[in-house]
């Protein structure tokens, strides 16, 4: 919205709910977790102030640095926190929003009409987490300044110099006795600070790192807003209109903003945000758009005689290669849940209709060539969504989509508790037999692959389900597939992609990892995907065997010559299956000594654009990919 509010920020709006909780003894409770997702949520709540002064239409300029030190300083340029009396509390309303839980401007509606922090506890959580907490308020002409150590005041708030600017700036340091780490990841920050940028145009996000060998310094600025967003999102692929389609409406409680582009995939990427919060789990809003796009081109190629009048587009064939932004403010959202995924205002589904209504239905009428393409393209994906429901019922009566038939060359293991079962993807029955013999059986199983799978960023569904190692891994898996996938039927917790480190293999793996992150998302989202880490080198010793993961020359040297350079043996593994089973076994598959990378889902946006990137048609832009990190790679084996 860009209505500012016209009262007064000042110290009578900051209303206090609750007394402060003890939030060191709970941590969880307030910040999710006291891992690396809780640890970055702390800079997060509060440049999520700093975006309410934002859409107050206070702020265009916000600053993050990562200090030497391990602290995080955050500025803006927003009015500043009230640094009056509070006249219940008597104290500062800077030392009321740092210690009291439940304390803000945004409960009453004299501080903020749009806001994604509803609850108020944001500064006051970060505060009590911190070792030390430092904050400066430039405001009124002056300085003011305060310290806290572990939420407890150090000093009164005191004027400390004098100023033109205005706006807050937080720096602290968070607890080590809280946090399983105190090291902030500087990529997850820039993809949320990206995300920020582009929801909010006109609005820069500066992240600057100055720790020792990881100084960086971006700056995240989109006049075009989620226009520039679906435009990054689709970039690497043909799009069907010259440009995506923007939507916007406001009134004086909510404003609208939609933007979508169809391409030539076979995916929907749809991302509903309230308030700048991702509504992962969508709500009102995202209901609002897919019934007004369904309704709006069946109506079309009806009116148009592109359609007949028995038949009938589904949801997921108007929404086949579509790249959309649903992005909502409102005074008073309402979200189900803590965790604040999914909205619940039932007036927005109703506004959202209409709006698309009224101004994409009038996109489609004033421009009859790109509407046609549309509704054309709309009626292929039927024909083609009708092709893979046959083959799904196809493969389901054959078996594959059941766990009551596993495929022959699974070897399974003997555990039926899913929670302790894993199942290695292995390329090629060489190393299928190596690593039979070498597993547990009781919690192990083995899905040899043979060849390479096929690339579904670049098929439908029905030739998918063609595929025999696909459908091998379907079976094995036993949870289903894109809309038919069931995670509470997984029968292993964990699924290990096992290659052999050399192009072939990543080849392999890139391929898997496609599929699961197109069909079979969830196993990434909740962290059932892993790479194994098979070593590339074994020195031999008659005192033993020494592995090393990469070609980690001054570590080998150091190793061999402390036993003089006589007598030693330098293999390099070109594949797994040159290894033996107790070999692969205590290098790669013993639980205790193995190495494994986590799949995870951190970055969805960048991970959706590399997929397309490295999977899709544009060769171009892969070999300016590969030309771009090739630096990043020091040997490699053709």
């Amino acid at each position: 919205m860009t209505q500012k509010i016209t009262e007064q920020y000042t110290e009578d709006a900051i209303q206090v709910l609750e007394g402060l909780d003890p939030v060191r003894k709970r941590p969880g409770m307030y910040i999710g977790s006291t891992d690396e997702r809780g640890l970055q949520h702390l800079i997060i709540e509060i440049v999520d102030n700093s975006i309410d002064e934002a859409l107050a239409g206070y702020c265009n300029n916000i600053t993050v640095t990562l200090l030497k030190n391990g602290a995080c300083c955050v500025r803006d340029n927003g009015r500043g926190i009230p640094t009056g009396m509070h006249k219940t509390e008597h104290k500062s309303a800077v030392e009321v929003v740092l210690t009291k839980l439940h304390a803000g401007g945004k409960f009453g509606g004299k501080g903020y009409k749009i806001s994604g922090g509803l609850h108020g506890v944001g500064l006051s959580v970060v505060n009590a987490l911190s070792t030390e907490l430092e904050v400066d308020v430039y405001q009124n002409g002056k300085v003011y300044h305060q310290d806290y150590k572990r939420g407890l005041p150090q000093n009164e708030l005191t004027v400390v110099g004098s100023t033109d600017e205005t706006g807050t700036q937080i720096t602290f340091k968070p607890d080590p006795e809280i946090f399983e780490t105190v090291d902030f990841n500087y990529d997850t920050l820039k993809t949320r600070f990206k995300e920020i940028a582009f929801l909010n145009k006109g609005l820069s996000l500066t992240l600057i790192d100055e720790r020792e060998g990881r100084e960086r310094n971006e700056t995240f600025h989109y006049e075009g807003g989620i226009v520039e967003f679906v435009d990054a999102l689709n970039k690497g692929r043909e799009t069907l209109f010259p440009k995506p389609i923007y939507i916007h409406k406001e009134d004086e409680d909510h404003e609208i903003e939609i933007c979508f582009q169809y391409n030539d995939g076979y995916s929907e990427v749809l991302h509903a945000y309230a308030n700048n919060i991702n509504t992962e789990e969508g709500g009102t809003h995202l209901v609002g758009f897919k019934n007004a796009l369904t309704k709006i081109i069946n109506d079309y190629g009806v009116q148009n005689k592109i359609l007949k009048d028995s038949e009938k587009l589904t949801g997921d064939d108007v929404r086949e290669g579509i790249t959309a932004i649903i992005s909502v403010k409102l005074t008073n959202p309402l979200f189900e849940g803590q965790t604040k995924t999914k909205l619940g205002n039932s007036e927005m589904r109703g506004y959202v209709e209409k709006v698309m209504t009224d101004e994409f239905g009038a996109f489609l009428e004033e421009n009859p060539t790109p509407a046609r393409d549309l509704v054309l393209k709309c009626v292929t994906a039927q024909r083609a969504r009708d092709a893979a429901r046959s083959a799904r019922e196809l493969t389901r009566r054959k078996g594959v989509l059941e766990t009551t038939t596993l495929p022959g060359k699974l070897a399974d293991c003997t555990s039926k508790d899913a929670s302790l079962c894993e199942i290695y993807l292995v390329e090629g029955d060489s190393a299928g037999g190596t690593a039979k013999e070498g597993r547990d059986r009781k919690y192990q199983a083995i899905l040899p692959l043979r060849g390479k799978i096929l690339n579904v960023e670049k098929a439908r569904l029905h030739r998918i389900l063609e595929n025999n190692e696909i459908k091998s891994m379907i079976t094995a898996f036993g949870c289903g597939i894109s809309n038919d996938f069931d995670i509470s039927k997984l029968r292993y917790d964990k699924i290990i992609c096992m290659t052999d480190a050399d192009v072939d293999g990543s080849h392999i793996r890139i391929l898997l990892l496609t599929f699961f992150f197109r069909f079979m998302r969830p196993l990434i989202e909740q962290g059932h995907i892993y790479i194994a880490q098979p070593p590339l080198y074994r020195v031999r010793r008659q005192s033993g065997d020494r592995y090393f993961f990469d070609y980690e020359e001054d570590k080998m040297n150091m190793y061999i010559d402390s036993f003089g350079r006589k007598g030693y043996e330098l293999q390099r593994y070109k594949g797994l299956g040159e290894m033996s089973a107790e070999q692969l076994w205590e290098t790669t598959m013993n639980p205790e000594t193995r190495t494994m990378l986590q799949v995870t889902m951190d970055d969805a946006f960048e991970a959706d654009q590399i997929f397309t990137l490295l999977m899709g048609e544009q060769p171009e832009l892969r070999r300016e990919f590969i030309e771009q990190n090739a630096k990043l790679v020091e040997e490699l084996d053709v």
